[in-house]
């Protein structure tokens, strides 16, 4: 994975003297997606998404860490060292981290996918704050939506849930407080038939060029925002256009997770996110360790998963160094240096018995004569 998870350990793990290779197609992952600027990221400020990690991998390059630009298939471990299968090849390596993330679950309407950036998004912890006094809708109807619901509740000046069901599955307290807070409302048995969105008015001539210019956006495609959904009631049918400046996806999110079915153990009641040991990023094979939202199905932010990928390499480093693996080729350097160093040492004591050059009437003991005339 190439996401801040998969980088931290990147990171941690080449400046632990290991040789990382990060494994990870080019597109994909939430912070590589979020086109807006991240402001929950301590010490990033006005830089979108894909410049954050853009500034990541550079770090992590820098160290000494390997980019592969391949997605994984499968793996192998039922043998050491473990065998990690791309699209065009075979990996081997005696530890994985897996960091692959989780993918949120979209609706696949008409306008949602265009305008993600632009008022469509599926964390209302990150993006709420943008949206202050504004009006807003949430999809979904679990203890996700419930709790996105109440953060935008804080700062946006109304909050319609829609969902599918006349009832919630959300938590019974979660839901309650859903159904009694002032600035929420809900539409019970419907859904999104599409979202809605205005194209954004291009600046003046001469204002376009600034030091805000954003490098990661898309030059030539007029940017759209939310204006409005189309909802349709389940029940009769009818549609109806309402208004609104964002409307937030919280209907659950699936780890990329699928090409370790019968390797790893995955966690019972959350389907999908991998069972880590206690509060290790240890998983139930001795050697695969997990990081960020593969294993965490609560807070899914890129600062916790980022946290938890430099866990993952220090886990990941402690158990090579009790299994008595390594870096190869520093080892094999190494060793090298020393039977050099042994060979020098061999030859300083055969000076000391014999020297030709004394033995000449040299006056400068191991010198040549022209070195000795320029010192």
């Amino acid at each position: 994975g190439g996401g801040p998870a998969g980088i931290s350990a990147a990171i941690y793990a080449a400046r632990a003297g290991l040789s990382p290779l990060v494994v990870a197609p080019p597109m994909g992952g939430q912070l590589q997606g979020k086109g807006v600027d991240v402001e929950n990221y301590p010490g990033m400020h006005n830089v979108t998404g894909p410049a954050v990690i853009s500034s990541m991998r550079e770090q992590a390059a820098s160290f000494g860490a390997v980019f592969e630009v391949e997605s994984v298939t499968s793996v192998d471990a039922s043998k050491r060292p473990f065998k990690v299968h791309t699209e065009s090849h075979i990996i081997e390596t005696h530890a994985i981290i897996v960091a692959t993330g989780a993918e949120s679950n979209w609706l696949n309407v008409t306008g949602e996918y265009e305008m993600r950036g632009g008022g469509v998004s599926s964390c209302a912890t990150c993006d709420g704050a943008a949206f202050y006094q504004k009006d807003v809708l949430v999809v979904g109807g679990g203890d996700a939506a419930m709790e996105d619901a109440l953060v935008l509740a804080r700062t946006s000046k109304s909050v319609t849930v829609i969902h599918r069901r006349d009832t919630f599955r959300a938590s019974k307290i979660l839901a309650q407080r859903i159904i009694e807070h002032p600035s929420i409302s809900i539409r019970w048995n419907t859904t999104v038939e599409e979202i809605l969105g205005t194209v954004l008015e291009s600046p003046p001539s001469g204002e376009s060029e600034s030091e805000d210019l954003d490098l990661d956006a898309d030059v030539g495609i007029p940017q759209k925002v939310v204006s409005g959904a189309i909802l349709k009631d389940v029940s009769t049918g009818e549609e109806e256009n309402i208004s609104c400046d964002a409307v937030f996806i919280a209907i659950g999110h699936t780890p990329a997770t699928s090409f370790l079915v019968d390797v790893v153990d995955f966690e019972p009641d959350h389907p999908g996110y991998i069972k880590t040991v206690g509060r290790t990023t240890r998983t139930s094979v001795a050697g695969i360790f997990a990081a960020g939202d593969v294993a965490d199905n609560m807070y899914r932010q890129a600062v916790t998963s980022a946290g938890s990928g430099a866990a993952a390499a220090l886990d990941a480093e402690r158990w090579l160094s009790e299994e008595g693996l390594g870096n190869e080729a520093a080892e094999f350097e190494a060793e090298l240096l020393a039977e050099l160093m042994a060979d020098d040492e061999g030859s300083s004591k055969v000076s000391d018995q014999y020297n030709a050059y004394e033995e000449a009437g040299g006056k400068m003991a191991g010198v040549r004569e022209s070195v000795r005339a320029e010192l």
